[in-house]
């Protein structure tokens, strides 16, 4: 800009100015994570709320949506005793609009059972009056090779 006028072409997309920052998206996903693993371990038939009705939920390579098929499917997994322990969580800003992207990584104890299983589960947040839903969470046991 050699005239030292502004062009159209040079300004800011509509928008894109914050005037506040935005939230952590680190420490939104923090808590969440340890919301919904405490949900999960205790009564996953609580986890209803997280979802909307475009949810969808991948476990172990079956596809579900809404909340009360992914509740269906959570609160049918073969197994009455379950205990996560998050190993890593990593999150990043997935949208303009505030979306979050969660990846974790741990191990579950399920029923007492002596060895844990190891696992990676990615949740996409979005925002919705304020508030964060799950919009995709894909789930993923780790098997040894």
């Amino acid at each position: 800009m050699a005239s030292g006028k502004r062009r159209p072409e040079d300004a800011p997309p509509t928008g894109a100015i914050l005037t506040h920052p935005p939230p952590d998206h680190s420490s939104v996903a923090q808590q969440f994570v340890e919301f919904y693993y405490k949900a999960f371990d205790s009564d996953r038939s609580h986890l209803a709320n997280v979802y909307r009705d475009a949810s969808i939920l991948i476990f172990e390579q079956e596809t579900v949506t809404g909340p009360q098929a992914i509740v269906e499917k959570l609160t049918g997994l073969p197994f009455q005793k379950v205990q996560h322990r998050v190993d890593t969580l990593d999150s990043q800003p997935s949208n303009a609009e505030g979306g979050i992207l969660v990846m974790v990584t741990g191990a579950l104890i399920v029923d007492d059972q002596p060895h844990p299983m190891n696992y990676t589960q990615v949740f996409n947040l979005l925002k919705s009056s304020g508030s964060y839903y799950v919009h995709n969470d894909i789930f993923r046991l780790i098997y040894p090779v």
